[in-house]
């Protein structure tokens, strides 16, 4: 008999950096596509590279879904999968696999946690940048009033979207355009308060492990005195012992 729960962290486990690698062919046909603009042969290649990415992503869904022990319960914790796999208006955000490559770099900063933060914090802000200014560009550059026609723009725009700062002097025309900025600023918050936890856990179990670790000196402390007192004791009672054995009375006369 299948154990659903076995195979479903196998698949997970192995399929894990496939579809990173299948995440970043995505990326690049994809910003191809927005960037030159290609036509012909070129176009259709991308394409086909892009649909060939998305197929992946759904299978991987439909098999995780059917061996899902509680398929109900999946389905609900599983909903964003469902909605890029099920609207291609939001297929960009699959991108956010990607960040799984950064796991990489873990190795260059050891067991830090703090490194870890910085470096996937890094990551996942460019990517999320780099990702939401592709999809901006490309729903809003076909309208003719539209402000972002550009790549510089859209860069421009994320940055100050992520950031919640919106200065106004580019904001998206497109129901497309709006839905992704909804989209990005609850991912800048969100990124914002991931860091903040992971800090604030990182602190707390610093602590923790200090006095931890103060406790365990005190405890050592206490048994090397009790062992030193011990061998004191004992040194005076061997003292006392041979004294009383060496004892003489003084004789009679002298």
């Amino acid at each position: 008999m299948l154990d659903r729960s076995n195979f479903l962290v196998a698949w997970d486990k192995r399929l894990e950096w496939p579809l990173a690698a299948v995440a970043a062919a995505f990326l690049a046909a994809y910003s191809v596509q927005v960037l030159a603009q290609p036509s012909g042969i070129e176009r259709a290649v991308l394409s086909a590279v892009v649909a060939a990415a998305w197929s992946a992503f759904a299978i991987d869904y439909v098999v995780r879904l059917a061996v899902a022990p509680d398929k109900g319960r999946w389905f609900v914790r599983h909903l964003l999968d469902l909605a890029v796999v099920a609207l291609p208006l939001l297929r960009p955000l699959r991108l956010l696999r990607l960040v799984i490559l950064f796991g990489a770099l873990q190795k260059a900063v050891g067991g830090a946690i703090r490194g870890r933060v910085v470096i996937y914090t890094a990551a996942s802000a460019v990517l999320l940048i780099y990702v939401s200014s592709l999809a901006i560009l490309e729903a809003e550059r076909p309208r003719p009033d539209a402000a972002i026609k550009t790549f510089g723009d859209a860069v421009w725009w994320s940055i100050t979207t992520v950031t919640t700062v919106g200065y106004g002097d580019y904001a998206p025309v497109t129901i497309t355009g709006r839905i992704i900025a909804a989209l990005l600023m609850i991912g800048g918050i969100s990124l914002i308060g991931i860091v903040t936890a992971t800090l604030a856990s990182w602190i707390v179990q610093r602590v923790a492990q200090e006095d931890v670790a103060n406790q365990v000196a005190t405890k050592q402390q206490i048994r090397d005195l009790h062992d030193e007192l011990a061998e004191l004791r004992n040194a005076i009672t061997r003292s006392q012992t041979v004294r009383a054995e060496g004892f003489e009375p003084p004789t009679a006369g002298v």
